[in-house]
């Protein structure tokens, strides 16, 4: 069975740590390590163990993998009516499908925010769907 090692300058690198910090973490006994000559090194298990996860890839292993871009929205209404909002409020997360949602109503001040967060056509449709229910009057 073959491991996979990494010297201290490597695991600062991918944990974006400065080297004395993993270093400490080794002396301390928080980061199993074993020592060759004059230098520590760290198995990908006792790293993945460290971390509580997979062992995390440097700036230039994550060139490789897909691009992707996230969009966060917040939507803010003034003057709107409890059951005005619990009905915009139902309907934007019946329709957020891919997206992540938050809404808050505040009935001290009449007031509704949504918070939206997701890839850049998601989010402009779920503001084309809020922009309608509150042309709409629902």
């Amino acid at each position: 069975m073959t491991s996979e090692f990494y010297s201290v300058e490597q695991v600062a690198e991918r944990l974006g740590l400065h080297v004395r910090t993993v270093r400490a973490y080794v002396r301390d006994g928080k980061l199993k390590a074993v020592r060759i000559g004059k230098q520590y090194r760290i198995t990908r298990a006792d790293l993945e163990a460290f971390t509580g996860g997979a062992v995390p890839q440097t700036a230039r292993e994550s060139a490789g993998r897909t691009r992707r871009a996230e969009v966060s929205a917040v939507v803010e209404v003034d003057a709107i009516s409890p059951a005005r909002a619990d009905r915009i409020g139902n309907t934007v997360v019946a329709a957020a499908e891919g997206l992540r949602l938050q809404v808050i109503y505040d009935a001290e001040r009449a007031h509704l925010k949504i918070i939206i967060f997701g890839d850049p056509a998601g989010t402009a449709a779920m503001l084309q769907i809020v922009a309608t229910l509150l042309e709409n009057g629902t």
